[in-house]
Parts: C-alpha cells; sequence; structure tokens
C-alpha cells in the first residue's frame, strides 16, 4: 500500500498551472478537462492546521486529467522532471494500460513533462511514450533523454502560466489523420 507525505506536493506548482491552463480553455469553450483526485485514506492530521500529514492511497490512479476537447475525449498525466533525463519510473505500468486502452476507444492520451530548469513542456504523444517504454521493457533504457525528444512538441510557457497543450494536440491530430508519425 503506498504511503503519502508532504514530499507529494512537488509536482503542485505543474498541477497549478495546468489546473488554470484548463479553466481558461474552459472558460472559452475550447475544452472541459477535469483533474482525476486520488483517493486516500488518512491516517495522521494535523488538527491544528486542519491537514492530512500521513495518508495512503486507496487505489492506483490512472491519469491526473481527463475530459474532452471539441468532442475529442482526452487523458493525460502531468510529470514534472528536472533534469535532462525523465525516469521511466515516473510512469507507472497501470498508467501506460489505462492510456493504451484510452487510445483504443478512439480517445487521445499523452503525458505534459515540464523540465523545470529549462522552464519548457513537452507533449509526449501516447505511441512516442510506448514505444519508449517498450524500450525499457526491452532491456533498454530506463528514461528518455531531452535530445530523443520530437522538437515540434515542446512548448513554451504562455502569459505567464498556461500550458498551451491545446496547439500541441492540434498538431498530434494532424500527424494522426496523415498517417506520419
Amino acid at each position: 500500500m503506498a504511503t503519502w507525505n508532504s514530499r507529494g506536493l512537488r509536482g503542485s506548482t505543474l498541477e497549478e498551472m495546468v489546473n488554470r491552463t484548463n479553466a481558461y480553455y474552459q472558460d472559452r469553450g475550447l475544452a472541459l478537462i477535469q483533474k482525476i483526485p486520488t483517493p486516500i485514506t488518512p491516517v495522521k492530521m494535523d488538527k491544528e492546521h486542519r491537514q492530512i500529514t500521513l495518508a495512503y492511497f486507496e487505489k492506483r490512479s490512472t491519469v491526473d486529467y481527463i475530459g474532452a476537447v471539441q468532442g475529442i475525449p482526452v487523458c493525460f498525466d502531468a510529470k514534472e522532471c528536472v533534469a535532462d533525463t525523465f525516469p521511466l519510473q515516473n510512469v507507472h505500468e497501470h498508467q501506460v494500460g489505462f492510456m493504451q486502452a484510452f487510445e483504443r476507444q478512439e480517445g487521445i492520451a499523452f503525458l505534459l513533462i515540464y523540465y523545470s530548469e529549462r522552464n519548457t513542456f513537452y507533449y509526449m504523444r501516447f505511441p512516442e511514450l510506448f514505444r519508449f517504454w517498450k524500450r525499457m521493457e526491452e532491456g533498454g533504457r530506463k528514461s528518455i533523454r531531452y535530445e530523443e525528444l520530437d522538437p515540434r512538441f515542446f512548448m513554451e510557457m504562455e502569459k505567464g502560466y498556461q500550458v498551451p497543450y491545446l496547439n500541441a494536440m492540434d498538431l498530434d491530430l494532424l500527424l494522426r489523420e496523415s498517417g506520419s508519425a
């Protein structure tokens, strides 16, 4: 059973940026994306500050976000990475399985990776993630080097807080429709 403590807040800056972006998209009628809460059972509470200080996860989470963009089902997970090497251990097997099943239902699944040292985002299409995942399963690298990524899917923050993933998703859809990778 996995345990949670305050270290779990490491990605909260990224989560806040994605949540604000989702609100921006929703306000403009472009997308409806919801954060999926991870069910936890509190073990220890700080009653003075009314905060959970220790808890365990009730079950495995699938992805961080799910919703629709202009009628297209979308799911994605947001990950933060300090170094130029993204460890695949940050993605769990059950998440890959969920994203694969989601894609089979004609949805779009992807990872949003925030390279905090570079202050840049990357939209990793599920087929790209799956290729790196298979490489790892076959005994290859257990991480993804920054240089291996498709330069077309890097994104810069907009307006100081927005993650423009819809732009990358447009390119993803274009490539899917044309049959090119």
